[in-house]
């Protein structure tokens, strides 16, 4: 039997922990067919972001049409678009597809290093986010985009309301940032619902590829049939887990382990 087929559209992460190889590491793990179309090309390690190289609007749009012409998704997920044009191509090959999307609006590295332009922002507002089924800023990528500073929980209700306002169906807000406690909390609404999302914090710095993770998991899971909550709740588990299990890699911060399942 052919498993769910999940799409990610993303950069590539030389160092294995983020990107296109975390994305396909995670559906592996979750039991999905992995498929990608490469946006950028980054020069990354353990310490941070050496080189971008963005891929031609033509060969992003070539990949897509490959895959999903042929081949079909059951569900896409996106990450790493650095720039308008690449922003903008996306969300009009978005429009043609019949699958649930996840849209990770990559603003940062996990060391700081800026992976979008500003000159895309608003393109991220106006043309990516109204195609996503969920979307799932973390705390920077909410101020980055919406203005909203968000230092308590009370903080993520305001978040997800802004970020709703552009257009997706759900926003998870990722409140792993959020200062002291000895939870990791995450809300996720529709702006009538909610569903507050607790686990454990685990004092781990080798977190490299959480975003990643974490959307490419809740794409797996909506390919395999779940809800939007269902979904959300099972890659907060396998995340979480990944976590606890992330290890040292080179001199910097290591990844999560995609894998921690396998080896537990």
């Amino acid at each position: 039997m052919t498993p769910p087929l999940v799409l990610t559209v993303a950069g590539s992460d030389s160092g294995g922990g983020a990107g296109i190889q975390a994305d396909l590491k995670t559906m592996l793990a979750l039991g999905v067919h992995g498929m990608s179309v490469l946006t950028a090309v980054t020069a990354q390690n353990s310490r941070g972001v050496q080189g971008v190289w963005e891929l031609p609007v033509e060969a992003v749009r070539a990949q897509y049409r490959a895959v999903v012409d042929d081949i079909g998704v059951q569900a896409v997920k996106t990450g790493m678009l650095s720039s308008a044009a690449l922003v903008e191509t996306v969300a009009e090959l978005l429009a043609s597809v019949d699958a649930p999307v996840v849209v990770d609006p990559v603003g940062v590295s996990k060391h700081g290093d800026p992976l979008l332009a500003e000159a895309a922002l608003d393109s991220v507002r106006t043309k990516l986010l109204p195609a996503a089924t969920v979307a799932t800023p973390n705390l920077d990528e909410v101020t980055q985009l919406t203005g909203v500073v968000v230092e308590d929980e009370s903080g993520m209700r305001r978040a997800a309301d802004a970020v709703l306002a552009y257009g997706p169906r759900w926003a998870l807000i990722k409140g792993g940032h959020l200062p002291g406690g000895q939870e990791a909390v995450d809300l996720l609404s529709d702006g009538t619902e909610e569903h507050w999302l607790r686990a454990p914090r685990h004092d781990n710095r080798h977190t490299h590829g959480t975003g990643c993770t974490l959307a490419s998991a809740i794409a797996s899971g909506l390919a395999k049939g779940l809800t939007v909550p269902g979904a959300v709740r099972e890659a907060k588990e396998y995340v979480t887990g990944a976590i606890a299990a992330g290890f040292a890699l080179g001199s910097g911060i290591g990844p999560v382990d995609h894998g921690w399942r396998f080896r537990a």
